[in-house]
């Protein structure tokens, strides 16, 4: 229905951007050939966007304003705000060849891809129960603990929320994420809280979304069209009773039986297990620490080092026995942040087999930091330590396109102070909206169209956006 709709558009010369929305919201094409020829369809229609006289710089919307032509082009589906804006950013930053477009577009939808560690789609707070809340008094972790709980699990019962949830999820063309389901620190009734959200979420919606705990589930999930959280603690979990080593690891085997994969060593401040990236000291690894990364080792939890400091990094790669990653981090050989990898650390994690994930936070890619920005970092590990050990983890989510107006709803508030681990120093860096935009979790598929455009092969590419992620975690598997 759509196909002969884009032709009708595009022959009458009605320059518009191309909703992804339709390239992503069936499940099942009658042919490859078709889909491959919606593919080149849609290339053609963003490639005429940007060619076009009329074509306008980002921050002005360029929504289709007459009615007609926008039913032709979207059915009876409205344009997306936030997705539609982010798109025309990231294409006019990239700027990619019609070929380089049409095979980043057919590479991504064939591919498992695999986000190394960031968020599934979040869902708009209910602005009023939470009003509600502070109207009664509530604490600020209470209030916190809402929020958490309606942006995790909110369109479970919602259908507004589901809705968009699926949409986002649709237009990325992510397979599995790694997902962050246990709050910063080692606190166990903390770490909990995010971990039963997640699978509340996998159990009520397992038509859609699916919890794995192997690397048969992502196959599975991309066959059946659904979509997989990998689970991932910001944090080791331990009781904090300091009565014997052996007590305090033994809350490791127990999070991998709930399900959780991969385990943060430090936040950024130092905790028992090592020195946090925000500590102006780099001791690395305590006595404890060790036998930790052991533990993890041993039970098949996957170890992360992307918020810990370097000498804390470089000594648990020197000391694992399996493959360790910092999941969600940057190159400090292109720009330095305490949240980068200096070489001879990810030279050492690469040694292990690991990988870097690649992230999207302007602030630690440096330089515009925008889209453009973030590949230079991924072609930096390509070019030095090789396309086996690089990832993606973007570290950002898809919001809800009714999140503003929801927020709106809610009186300003006393917040609480900073948690414990929340140690930033201050950096000079000014994040912009375009930045953040050019790299939004729904671009998924133009950061597959940015690796094309760097020259790599096909295999290489797919290795980058989850190939090297899935064989990570085929290697820490118990049988």
């Amino acid at each position: 229905m759509y196909i002969g709709s884009i032709y009708q558009v595009l022959a009458g010369k009605t320059i518009i951007f191309l909703h992804w929305k339709i390239f992503l919201s069936s499940k099942i094409w009658t042919t490859m050939n078709e889909r491959r020829d919606f593919i080149k369809i849609s290339a053609a229609g963003v490639l005429a966007l940007l060619t076009s006289r009329t074509y306008k710089k980002p921050h002005s919307h360029f929504f289709i304003q007459n009615v007609d032509n926008r039913k032709l082009f979207f059915g009876d589906q409205e344009p997306h705000p936030l997705r539609d804006r982010a798109r025309e950013i990231a294409i006019n930053i990239l700027k990619p060849s019609k070929r380089d477009l049409e095979h980043g577009l057919e590479l991504h939808a064939e591919s498992l891809v695999f986000d190394t560690y960031g968020f599934m789609p979040r869902a708009a707070y209910d602005g009023a129960a939470i009003a509600q809340l502070i109207d009664s008094g509530a604490s600020p972790l209470e209030i916190k603990d809402l929020q958490e709980d309606h942006s995790m699990c909110r369109f479970v019962d919602n259908d507004r929320e589901r809705y968009e949830f699926i949409e986002n999820w649709k237009a990325s063309g992510v397979t599995a994420v790694f997902q962050n389901a246990g709050e910063e620190g080692n606190a166990i009734d903390v770490l909990i809280k995010r971990l039963a959200r997640f699978t509340y979420a996998t159990d009520m919606m397992s038509d859609t979304l699916i919890k794995a705990v192997k690397t048969k589930d992502l196959h599975q999930a991309k066959q059946e069209g659904k979509h997989a959280l990998y689970f991932s603690g910001n944090g080791v979990p331990m009781p904090l009773d300091l009565v014997s080593v052996e007590e305090e690891l033994r809350y490791i085997r127990v999070f991998y039986q709930l399900g959780i994969r991969m385990m943060h060593l430090t936040y950024n401040r130092r905790n028992l297990i090592g020195d946090g990236c925000g500590e102006r000291s780099d001791a690395g690894l305590s006595d404890f620490g060790r036998e930790v990364v052991r533990e993890m080792n041993r039970v098949g939890v996957l170890v992360d080092v992307a918020h810990s400091g370097w000498q804390t990094s470089l000594e648990a790669a020197e000391l694992s026995s399996k493959p360790m990653v910092a999941s969600h981090s940057t190159c400090a050989g292109l720009f330095e942040h305490i949240r980068s990898k200096p070489d001879r650390v990810i030279a050492k994690i690469a040694d292990t087999g690991g990988y870097i994930g690649i992230c999207c936070i302007p602030r630690f890619l440096g330089g515009d930091g925008n889209i453009a920005k973030m590949m230079q970092h991924i072609d930096y590990v390509v070019r030095h330590f090789g396309a086996d050990h690089v990832g993606i983890g973007t570290d950002v989510a898809a919001s809800s396109q009714y999140s503003e107006q929801e927020n709106a709803l809610i009186p300003a508030h006393y917040a609480g102070r900073n948690r414990w681990e929340a140690l930033w120093p201050k950096d000079t860096f000014t994040t912009t909206q375009e930045m953040k935009d050019s790299m939004m979790w729904t671009n998924w598929p133009l950061f597959t169209v940015g690796l094309v455009q760097l020259g790599y092969s096909d295999s290489d590419i797919q290795k980058i956006i989850g190939g090297n992620a899935v064989r990570v975690l085929k290697t820490l598997e118990i049988t």
